[in-house]
């Protein structure tokens, strides 16, 4: 590949890894300690700085902050860092932040995300893959979202909250508590209103998997359980249609290791 471009008034600090056919636009600034991988875009007037690593073919657009240190009164100047995968989207404004010596450290994106203008992701989030965040959506701290979920604008997520895979939060949502797989709803507080159907059946779940699915919801919600015996009764469900299975256990395996509880209607 060609070699890496940057624009005569960028600034590119002794130390920075420009991995080949990186380009870095007018005004931008990339930090010492910052690794970019191959094919990576980073757009005019984006700063990119702290101990954070990016894989290839990301496109950061104008006005990105990466790196910066986290918006925590606890945080000492500890060499805690950033990592991203690759193929992600960042748009206008975006802002990321790295970890915290009071979690693990780190806050990581997997890859091929679609991050929209002015959204926040604050220090030790971890993120996994093929997630879309609409327009200023703001998430605090320790926030853990899983792989294709949707978040709609203007949502804020509260601290350490998770978001399950294949979840949709509508737009406007506070989001105080998890949000187990496969749930669409919106409100403050988001509330579930059922499965996400049309999201799963677009990523390849089948009929059979989204019917199974919308029982699994009916006795998380609709039976009055607490956690333990929705568990329970989620597992008679699994008993009853193995070929099922592997879908519910996610929802499982969510419900067991919540620890702020789960988003009710």
């Amino acid at each position: 590949m060609a070699a890496a471009q940057v624009h005569p008034t960028a600034i590119v600090a002794p130390g920075a890894i420009l991995g080949d056919g990186v380009s870095v636009g007018p005004y931008s600034i990339i930090g010492e300690h910052v690794s970019i991988g191959a094919g990576t875009r980073v757009g005019p007037h984006c700063v990119i700085d702290g101990h954070t690593t990016i894989g290839p073919d990301n496109h950061f657009y104008r006005f990105c902050s990466i790196g910066g240190i986290p918006q925590d009164k606890k945080y000492q100047g500890e060499p805690t860092t950033l990592e991203i995968g690759a193929g992600n989207t960042f748009r206008e404004y975006v802002t990321v932040n790295i970890g915290t010596a009071q979690d693990v450290g780190v806050t990581r994106l997997g890859n091929d995300n679609w991050i929209m203008a002015y959204v926040h992701i604050a220090h030790d989030c971890q993120l996994g893959s093929h997630i879309v965040m609409a327009n200023s959506v703001q998430l605090a701290g320790h926030i853990h979202i899983d792989d294709w979920a949707i978040v709609g604008g203007l949502s804020a997520v509260h601290q350490f909250v998770r978001i399950g895979a294949h979840a949709m939060i509508g737009g406007t949502s506070s989001v105080r508590q998890d949000v187990p797989p496969y749930m669409i709803g919106a409100g403050d507080s988001f509330r579930p209103i059922g499965i996400n159907s049309e999201g799963l059946s677009r990523r390849g779940f089948t009929p059979a998997d989204v019917q199974v699915l919308k029982e699994a919801y009916k006795v998380l919600y609709r039976r009055k359980l607490d956690i333990e015996q929705a568990v329970q009764a989620l597992g008679d469900l699994q008993a009853d249609h193995p070929a099922e299975a592997p879908a519910v256990q996610a929802l499982i395996d969510f419900l067991q290791a919540s620890s702020r509880g789960i988003a009710r209607p």
